[in-house]
């Protein structure tokens, strides 16, 4: 007898893989359900709408990254190098992860309408959280680094950061993470 934690995680793992090679708007639920071998009604029972899927899905990539970062940060030798540490998290996420063309949370963001006003979106709070978080990480870790202006360090760091990641969908260049740390490197002995 299948257990339902397992149904849900294959469930989980379809509407990854789908949402994130296929597109979010053009993948349906019907083809979700069928990825993961369960009943569309199933997967209602296990996520209770698309949005919620996606929502869900999310969150479990969040918590992913988080556990490659917070790994790295805790490698790092020196408060540089727990700057650095991001990228070091891009590598082992990405190889532990599953297949995607680039970041979930930048193509949800640049797939997903913004609500009317007033209106909440579980999904974009979520990107946000996300953007949030790296950013106020990166400023701590500059501060702890020593830096002058540990916003303006976690700004360029950030801008590096979802460089990498828009590269990872152009295919260009092949290998952007090794670049990146370098021109971090560069600029983190520039500024600091």
């Amino acid at each position: 007898m299948r257990r339902t934690g397992d149904t849900r995680e294959r469930i989980l793992d379809a509407a990854e893989r789908l949402f994130f090679r296929d597109g979010i708007a053009v993948t349906g639920v019907d083809a979700v359900a069928a990825a993961a071998g369960v009943a569309v009604v199933t997967l209602y029972k296990h996520a209770g709408s698309k949005d919620a899927l996606l929502r869900d899905v999310l969150r479990r990539r969040l918590d992913s990254w988080l556990v490659h970062w917070d790994a790295a940060v805790a490698a790092a030798r020196s408060p540089r190098d727990r700057l650095l540490a991001v990228f070091d998290a891009v590598e082992t996420f990405r190889a532990a992860a599953g297949p995607t063309q680039w970041c979930c949370f930048l193509a949800t963001a640049s797939e997903r309408p913004l609500p009317a006003d007033g209106e909440d979106d579980a999904v974009l709070e979520l990107v946000r959280q996300d953007t949030r978080l790296v950013t106020e990480r990166l400023v701590a870790l500059a501060r702890e680094a020593g830096h002058p202006d540990p916003r303006a360090t976690a700004s360029a760091l950030l801008l590096l950061y979802n460089g990498v990641l828009a590269s990872l969908l152009r295919g260009e260049p092949a290998d952007p993470v090794p670049l990146a740390r370098e021109a971090a490197r560069t600029l983190l002995d520039a500024t600091g």
